[in-house]
């Protein structure tokens, strides 16, 4: 037998990079099954109907709070085939695992428990156990858990090339294609006054007078905050006609053009739209601006280099589906 330290001397960093999921959450997250039996059948080992619903039941109490009927039941039995795939793909992994007759060291299983007791039970060993023993769990049996979640994260970072590099031109190709991703929000702070028209009434000659008078108060210096009390009415009046900070889509398009174009400080004309007359002030603005190649190039490159290493394991694991057999019920 080969111990796992040796061909893997990355071990101890890939188990301490890999992700403590809340120990009530991860572990013992699972619904009360009154039926069981078998999901899969993956050379032999057999995966349970009851491990998929384990995997499954935090996204699916999520989305119990979300959908109702049909469209529940289609979300569920979706997210459970993704759960049963997920097993599946582990089963497989941790299959390779044993053929290579590696051997993960009983001490960093044993530190892995402890990390665990020290950030999730503040180092009470007591309560970790009690908590074990309340799920119908025996520590025995946690181990085994994260020993094979130890096996799959050592499994999946040994075959990824720690050596891999993004090409200048792969990076300045991604930045030319997603330079969305590198511009910032764009945003303005604003106020805006608003004087229903009443076309419906005949009284459209007299709102379109009012509208122009606020406008004559602001240009005479009148505040604008203290004018929109007096004579906006839509639902921002009794704070002065503040919007606060928005992005774009907030406002109608043809709002919008005028207002993410006007300079900061600046009080439009009077802007009839949809039968309304609206009179807009940006007070500051804010995003909008595109990093540039050089402040994006460190970050290109981690993300191309994650989503090669991340196909070059989809590629690994579609090899040991290709060899196996494997059966769903």
């Amino acid at each position: 037998m080969r111990t796992f330290v040796r061909p893997f001397t990355a071990l101890s960093l890939a188990v301490c990079a890999f992700a403590l999921l809340p120990i009530c959450c991860a572990a013992f997250a699972q619904e009360p099954q009154v039926v069981d039996g078998m999901a899969a059948i993956v050379n032999g080992d057999v995966i349970t109907f009851s491990q998929v619903r384990q995997l499954s039941a935090p996204r699916e109490k999520l989305l119990r709070s979300q959908f109702t009927g049909q469209e529940l039941e289609n979300k569920l039995q979706e997210v459970r085939k993704l759960a049963l795939k997920d097993l599946i793909d582990r089963r497989l992994i941790i299959q390779a695992f044993k053929k290579e007759s590696y051997q993960i060291p009983d001490h960093i299983v044993d530190q892995r428990v402890h990390d665990i007791i020290r950030e999730n039970f503040g180092g009470d060993r007591n309560t970790f156990i009690k908590t074990l023993e309340a799920q119908s769990y025996s520590l025995g049996e946690f181990k085994e858990k994260e020993l094979e979640r130890i096996m799959v994260q050592a499994m999946r970072s040994h075959n990824v090339k720690t050596n891999m590099i993004a090409s200048p031109t792969k990076i300045e190709d991604y930045y030319r294609k997603h330079r969305d991703e590198f511009t910032s929000k764009e945003e303005i702070k604003l106020r805006m006054i608003m004087v229903s028209g009443q076309k419906d009434t005949g009284n459209a000659q007299a709102q379109k007078a009012l509208a122009e008078e606020v406008l004559g108060k602001l240009a005479s210096g009148g505040e604008f905050e203290q004018v929109a009390q007096i004579y906006s009415e839509d639902s921002t009046k009794d704070n002065g006609g503040d919007w606060g900070w928005i992005g774009r889509n907030t406002l109608a398009a043809p709002l919008e053009k005028f207002a993410f174009n006007m300079p900061v400080g600046r009080i439009s004309s009077i802007i009839d739209y949809a039968g309304n007359y609206y009179i807009i002030k940006v007070e500051d603005k804010r995003g909008g601006t595109t990093k540039s190649l050089a402040e994006a190039r460190a970050d290109i490159e981690k993300k191309l280099i994650q989503d090669e290493a991340q196909q070059i394991q989809e590629r690994w694991v579609a090899g040991l589906r290709k060899k196996a057999y494997i059966r769903t019920f």
